[in-house]
C-alpha cells in the first residue's frame, strides 16, 4: 500500500489517543485498524511462501515489538486453522541508530547472543521501521540499519532469510533496500506510534502518526 507524498491524513480529532499527547501531533497517518488488517494480510502471504518450513523469528527491538506480535499472532491462528502447522521460536535483538531524530552513523546491535542456532533454519526476520529521517539525506533510503543485521546473521548461513517491515520510507535511491514484505510505503515523515518511539514516548500510541515540532522539542534529550 502507497501513501501518496501529498496524503494530508486524517485529522486527530476524529480519533482517540493518550491526552499526555494533545499538541505533540501533526495528524493520524495510519489507523491502528488499518494496520491489523494489513498485518493479518502480510502474515497470509507469508504462509503461502515458506512451504513446511519451521521458522525462527527474530525481532528486532524495541520497535519492532508490536508488529512482530501481532504477526505472529496472525500466523499462528491460520496455521491452527488450516492442515499444516507452523512451528515458531522466538529471538530477540535491539538496535540503536538514532539520537533525538538524527541518525547516527555507528549501529549497535544488542542481544540474540545465540545466533548460531540459526544455522540451516528459515530465518524470519520482523523489523518494522528499516529506514530514516528526512534530515539525513545522505543515508536516506539506504537500508543502513537492516544492511547491518543482515551482514551479521548471514555468517550463521540459515537455509534462508526473509524480511518483514510494516513500514518503508520512499526513497529516489536506486539502491534502497526493499524488504520481502512490508505493509506500507510512506513519505519520507518521522512517524511515531504502534510501539515507534521518539526518545522512549509514544510507544503507547496506537495509530502511527507524524510528530510535530512542539513534541520533537517537548521530549529532546
Amino acid at each position: 500500500i502507497q501513501i501518496s507524498d501529498n496524503w494530508p491524513g486524517y485529522s486527530l480529532d476524529l480519533f482517540t489517543y493518550p491526552q499526555h499527547y494533545y499538541g505533540d501531533l501533526e495528524y493520524v497517518l495510519i489507523p491502528h485498524g488499518i494496520i491489523v488488517d494489513r498485518t493479518e494480510r502480510l502474515a497470509k502471504d507469508i504462509m503461502q511462501d515458506i512451504g513446511d518450513n519451521d521458522i525462527v523469528v527474530l525481532c528486532v527491538l524495541k520497535g519492532g515489538y508490536k508488529f512482530c506480535a501481532d504477526l505472529v499472532e496472525h500466523i499462528k491462528n491460520l496455521s491452527r486453522n488450516s492442515e499444516r502447522f507452523i512451528s515458531m521460536k522466538v529471538d530477540f535483538v535491539r538496535l540503536k541508530s538514532y539520537h533525538n531524530d538524527q541518525s547516527m552513523q555507528d549501529m549497535q546491535i544488542m542481544g540474540g547472543d545465540d545466533l548460531s542456532k540459526l544455522t540451516g533454519k528459515v530465518s524470519f526476520l520482523c523489523f518494522l521501521l528499516i529506514l530514516f529521517f528526512m534530515f539525513c539525506k545522505d543515508i536516506v533510503g539506504t537500508g543502513r540499519t537492516m544492511k547491518v543485521l543482515l551482514n551479521n546473521i548471514e555468517k550463521y548461513k540459515p537455509k534462508m532469510i526473509k524480511v518483514a517491515s510494516l513500514l518503508v520510507k520512499r526513497t529516489s535511491r536506486p539502491d534502497g533496500y526493499r524488504p520481502d514484505y512490508y505493509g506500507f510505503e510512506i513519505p519520507d515523515l518521522f512517524v511515531v506510534g504502534y510501539a515507534l518511539d521518539y526518545n522512549e514516548h509514544f510507544r503507547d500510541l496506537n495509530h502511527i502518526c507524524v510528530i510535530n515540532d512542539h513534541g520533537k522539542a517537548k521530549y529532546r534529550v
